[in-house]
């Protein structure tokens, strides 16, 4: 049990702004885990775990424990004529996953392609792109359940998948670690989404009109790539707050002042974009200090090299009142501020 003290956090976030952790430790397998939470080396201290930390913003250092869930695989566990279930370990990169899948032709996730952070965050975070989330194709997942370390299962049901929502963000917060996630894909013929965001005009300048899985996962991931910053370059988390949902009211009220409004029929009302909320509260490329948001997609908030944490959520946080004074409508942030 390798135990690094005082460890330097910055490699395991891609917002990388200055943080340190009292001890940090990795795991790659249930028994390895339960070595960990039973240690007398880490014992009274807090827990926190990480998989890719693209969803992570740290204000302060931790005082206590990151344990790094690095569960590595990928196999498929069956399949029918339609179907097969594939499992991943929750240490896979999520991107990896998904090209994997593209590869044996399994469809499903290739809307999801390129999406920062690893698999045992998807299910957690109800990931989503393109007229796609994990609950779409989510079968099962595998957890220890920290008090007692034994290995639970959940199905789709007691996940409680919600907008970028889970049980383990909720009810069962810092209550499970998971280990392994089950997708249910498709066999061909699959029917593909093409109909969200910018994917079919992609495929149309591509010259593509019978597009594959292939297809749609390399249009997605051009989109991606041409709109978000890669986290190795330009330290970010993607998209920091998510998409609101108002009722029909606000929208027509913001209709009025703003007819090129961008929203989309949602349970419970309309879903605006939070990236056009804010562009036109006049945020897209600002900058101040070490951080700002990014010039070609005002949803991504970016560390260019020297923020801190608590700059970045200061800026979060004027952007947060600045949309609300102008639209009535309160942003609330994806990142786990932490």
């Amino acid at each position: 049990m390798d135990i690094i003290r005082h460890a330097d956090l910055r490699p395991y976030t891609t917002f990388g702004v200055p943080a340190r952790a009292e001890a940090l430790a990795r795991f790659t397998s249930a028994d390895g885990l339960r070595i960990l939470l039973n240690s007398v080396q880490l014992e009274g201290l807090p827990r926190l775990f990480l998989g890719g930390g693209s969803n992570v913003l740290f204000t302060h250092d931790w005082p206590g424990v990151v344990l790094l869930n690095e569960v590595p695989g990928i196999e498929l566990v069956r399949e029918d004529a339609q179907h097969v279930w594939v499992k991943a370990g929750a240490g896979e990169v999520w991107h990896t996953f998904v090209m994997h899948c593209v590869e044996h032709g399994w469809g499903g996730v290739e809307n999801l392609a390129l999406i920062p952070g690893k698999v045992g965050a998807a299910p957690m975070q109800n990931i989503g792109a393109y007229g796609v989330e994990i609950k779409d194709t989510f079968f099962a997942l595998e957890a220890i359940r920290i008090s007692d370390g034994e290995l639970v299962t959940f199905d789709r049901e007691a996940c409680r998948f919600g907008y970028r929502e889970s049980f383990f963000k909720r009810e069962g917060r810092d209550q499970f670690v998971i280990l392994s996630v089950t997708f249910q894909l498709n066999k061909a013929p699959h029917t593909l989404n093409t109909s969200y965001g910018n994917i079919q005009q992609e495929l149309e300048q591509r010259g593509i009109t019978t597009p594959t899985i292939r297809d749609v996962s390399e249009a997605v991931i051009a989109i991606r790539r041409s709109k978000l910053p890669d986290p190795a370059r330009l330290g970010n988390a993607g998209s920091f707050f998510k998409n609101p949902v108002v009722e029909p009211g606000v929208l027509e009220a913001i209709k009025a002042t703003h007819p090129d409004v961008v929203a989309y029929p949602a349970e419970g009302g309309y879903k605006l974009a939070a990236g056009w909320l804010i562009e036109r509260a006049g945020w897209k490329g600002h900058r101040r200090a070490g951080c700002g948001v990014h010039d070609r997609q005002a949803l991504v908030l970016v560390n260019h090299g020297t923020a801190t944490g608590s700059e970045v959520y200061a800026l979060s946080s004027d952007i947060v009142h600045s949309v609300q004074e102008r639209f009535g409508v309160e942003l609330e942030r994806e990142v786990n501020i932490l």
